[in-house]
Formats: structure tokens, sequence, C-alpha cells
């Protein structure tokens, strides 16, 4: 019998929480009670240009599509043991080595998404863990619902989000049908299943109320009995200002029977079982994870002080004085994938942090060793968005940094190159650095200022721009080419004579000479703020 650890999730009990529809325990050479805290994913390439970091930095692998040899190979020359690795298809050899070392192994069903594995890991370490933790909030444990639920109607519950993708889910049994297996997986269930079900109506019944479906036996289909009943959420603040606005459909509960018949009232559980769903989705919505809080305070995304950085990164795991690296991904016209970001982080590296604010996703990296391969990494993620997903994604980076205490610094940094190329979108690389893009920066918030403050634009130029906007355009383009005549004559498609007399009849209509430096600098600097 399994009993919690001490310092968390037990391996035992996360594998319970998975079911064994996506996960088979192969061997446990340590036991099942060894503490699981965190995860991360080592791909092939990572293996073979070694790029992954040692097992000591996670408790568990993901090995995606990474031979047997080669996993056995890469664990053997790290000194870390981590508590498991979970891969496809293991062989009886590696699984003898693996076990050698230490390490379990967990066999994933070949058609298991990984991605949602990883989300489902994530979300049952955050709201599975000790109990006896004072700091954890036992009102945001979906998988315990659903057991529960499951228990108390003797059926088996999924349930699902606005978009039918798998929140948690309860035990399975041999009776659980395919369109289950499909969900837990990750995969769509089958479309002669999902056609039938829309056919009736069943999706439109669930969005438009609160009372239970019936969903019949299809025996040709494979389809067992179901009753489902949908999740709403009330509307903000309808309480507080006694408004009368509908409620907002946030997911499905799923009930399918087995061959023991259905409690009598499944129904009325269900129902009950919906409210608490929706209690606890907008928990979930409301407030980040214990972690999730913690980092948000690191970068100064909370209001509140960072004054104890040594504090905050002993309770994230991080080391709070290495050479570390943020890297900032917000989406053009689209946001950018939290979830997706941090798969890659993690692949990146293991010891990856992840936050989100607003259309914004931040990566800390706590250790870094090059920043040019940050930079790299950055590029590759952008690049593989927009061959994947079709997102156009910006990316800034902000490497080395001199340990933690300046995180939230960094952070605002990063935060003011997405709005300066937000305003110059030509002006900053699709992927740059706070450095590189600095000046652009800089001289966007002085232009910013000026133009917010009238009287610091000369009146003069206000004037030109009125009065004659191809002398402007022309003044403009003399003092951003530095007086290059035959250049700013190429650029505005003139003789180089038309430029000088220009050049001249402005000088004349503004009472001043170009050759005086400050005068340049108040003129180019009104130009900007004038076209704001």
């Amino acid at each position: 019998m399994m009993s919690p650890t001490q310092d968390g999730l037990g391996l035992g009990q996360l594998l319970l929480t998975l079911d064994r529809t996506m996960v088979t325990l192969v061997e446990a050479p340590r036991g099942l009670n060894m503490p699981v805290n965190s995860v991360a994913l080592i791909d092939a390439d990572d293996v073979r240009l070694g790029l992954a970091v040692g097992p000591g930095s996670a408790d568990l692998f993901f090995l995606l599509g990474v031979s047997d040899a080669a996993a056995v190979g890469w664990l053997e020359q790290h000194a870390g043991q981590p508590a498991a690795i979970f891969v496809k298809q293991p062989s009886p050899a590696a699984v003898a080595r693996a076990v050698a070392l230490g390490a379990a192994v967990v066999a994933v069903d070949p058609r298991a998404r990984w991605e949602h594995l990883y989300r489902l890991v994530n979300y049952a370490l955050e709201h599975r863990g000790d109990r006896s933790d004072p700091l954890r909030d036992s009102g945001t444990d979906l998988f315990g619902l659903a057991q529960s639920i499951a228990n108390r109607t003797r059926g088996m519950i999924c349930i699902e989000d606005a978009d039918s993708n798998m929140l948690a889910y309860s035990a399975s049994s041999e009776e659980a049908d395919e369109l289950r297996r499909l969900t837990i997986l990750g995969r769509a269930g089958p479309p002669e299943h999902l056609q039938w079900i829309g056919q009736w109506g069943i999706f439109d019944a669930l969005r438009a109320g609160a009372e239970v479906v019936s969903v019949e036996e299809r025996p040709e289909l494979g389809l067992r009995p179901r009753l489902a009943v949908g999740v709403h959420l009330a509307p903000t603040n309808a309480a507080a200002t006694g408004a009368r606005r509908s409620s907002a459909f946030a997911g499905t509960i799923w009930l399918q029977q087995g061959s023991t018949p259905l409690a009598e009232d499944s129904a009325e559980i269900l129902r009950g079982g919906a409210v608490l769903a929706a209690r606890i989705m907008s928990r979930l919505a409301a407030a980040p994870s214990q972690h999730a809080a913690r980092l948000q305070q690191l970068l100064g995304l909370t209001g509140r002080d960072t004054d104890d950085v040594g504090l905050l990164a002993h309770e994230l795991g991080i080391p709070a004085d290495a050479r570390a690296a943020l890297i900032g991904f917000r989406g053009v016209g689209a946001a950018v994938p939290s979830d997706v970001i941090a798969l890659n982080a993690s692949a990146f590296r293991a010891d990856s942090q992840v936050a989100s604010a607003g259309d914004r996703v931040y990566v800390l990296l706590p250790k870094i060793a090059a920043a040019a391969g940050v930079t790299s990494w950055a590029r590759g993620v952008v690049a593989a968005l927009r061959r994947e997903l079709g997102l156009d994604v910006r990316a800034v980076t902000a490497a080395p940094l001199t340990g933690l205490a300046g995180a939230a610094a960094v952070r605002t940094e990063v935060d003011r190159v997405f709005d300066s190329a937000e305003r110059h979108p030509s002006a900053i690389g699709q992927v740059t650095s706070v450095d590189e893009a600095r000046t652009t920066v800089l001289l966007d918030a002085i232009v910013s200022h000026i133009a917010a403050e009238s009287r610091l634009v000369d009146p003069r130029v206000r004037e030109l721009r009125d009065r004659d906007p191809m002398l402007a355009d022309t003044l403009r383009a003399y003092l951003d080419g530095f007086g290059d005549i035959a250049g700013i004559a190429q650029q505005l498609h003139v003789h180089p004579n038309t430029v000088r007399y220009r050049i001249r009849r402005i000088e004349k209509l503004l009472t001043t000479s170009l050759g005086d430096a400050d005068e340049r600098l108040v003129l180019a600097l009104g130009l900007r703020a004038a076209e704001r």
C-alpha cells in the first residue's frame, strides 16, 4: 500500500492519477514512494548534441524519440538518479539497464500525445501533492473531484474544458470504451462517434443549460451509455452588481457506464459535480499556482516587493547567483500558447521557469553557459511556431544576467522592447535582445515624451510640416542621412541639386543653419514627435 510522501506527490500516486490507459509501470527498483516534484522533456537531438541536462535536475524525464540505447547511455553518463523515465515501447534490455541504475521505467501508450501527458503531469504535481502542506489549495484538485464522482456514481469520469480538451479523469476499468481511451490519450475520438454525438445536438444541449444529458449506447460504434452535464461559470461580478447575466460554458463532465448500472441518483451527483468543477475552474483561472505566484513575484509581475530574491529562488528550487537569462515571447495578432513555450523551454533546459502575463510569456533560464545558445534557441522556437502553428511571434532575449536580483528590472526592459516594437514593427527585429534594441527603445521613449508635451516640439517644425510636407520629408531625410546629399537624393528619387535647393529653402524658412548640431537635434526630435 502506498502512502503520501513527505516531499510531495509520490510516484505511485502519480501513476494512479494518470491511469493505466495512459501509462503502465514496468519496474520501480526504489519503490513507489519516491517523491516527484518536477518533469522535463528530452528528445533525440538533445541527447545526440549533448544539450540535455543531467538527470539530477528533474525527477521525471519524458524521452521523446530517443532510442533505448541512447536513453540508457544518457542515464549512465550522469551521476544523478531520476525517480523515473517515461518512454514509449521500452525494450527488456533497456529496462534492465535502467533498473540497474535505480530509475523506474514507465511505459507510455504509443498513441498518447506527449504534450498532453506533460500538461496532465504538471497539473497533478501542482494540485495533488502532500495534503498536509498548509500552503496547498485543496480546492483546485479536478482529478480528486473526478474520482469522487466516479466512486459515488459507479462509473468512469472525464472532465473536459470548453474546447473538449481533457482536464482530469478518474481511474479506468477494462470496460472503458474507445472514445474514453482516445480522449484520455489526448487524441480525437473516432469521427463517427463525434459525428453521432453532434448530430443529436448533445453538445448544444450541454452548452445551453445545466441539465444532465443522456447519451444512449451504440454497440455498432463501440460506444457505451453515458451521462453528461455542462460546467457553467457564474458571470463575473454578477452577484455584486445584481445584474442578471448568462453563465459562461466552461466544459463538460462525462460519466461513462460500465457493466454495473449507475447509481440511481447519478444525475443529481453530476449536477453537484458541475457546480464544484465550476468553482475549481474559477479558482484556477483567477489565481496562479504557488510556484507560478513565486515566479511572477521574482519577475516583478505581481506588484509585490522582490527584496528577498534568495528566498524566492530557494522556493523555486533554482540558484540565485548563477549566470541566468530571460526570454520574452509575444504573439503578433494572436496570443502565444504558454504551454507550447513551456514544452520547448523544458526540452531546452529542464530547470527552465515559465510565467505568463497578458499576451506575453517569459522564460527564465536560471543557469546558462553562453548567451549565443539562448538566442539560437529563441530563433528556433519562433521559427517552429510559425512553421507548425502558423503563429507570428516576437522574441526578446536578455543574457547573461548576473544572478536573479535584477530579474524584475530586466523583465521591464524586455516589455519596453515589445512596446516599442508594437509602435515601430520595422525598426526592431523579430528576434532581438535588450542590448540590440536599446537605442531604438530609448529614442522611442524620448520621442514619445516629447510628443506628449506639445510645448517641447519646436513650433517651426509643425509650421513646416503644415506648410510644405515635401520640405519636411526632405529635412527628415537630410537629418537621418547625416547630410549625405547623394544618398538623400537617391532615397527621395530626385537630383542632388534638388536636395541642395530644398535645404537652402528650409534654412531660410526656419531662419537657422543646419550646420548647428543643437539645431539638428531639436529639429530631428521635433520631426519624429510630430509624426506621432
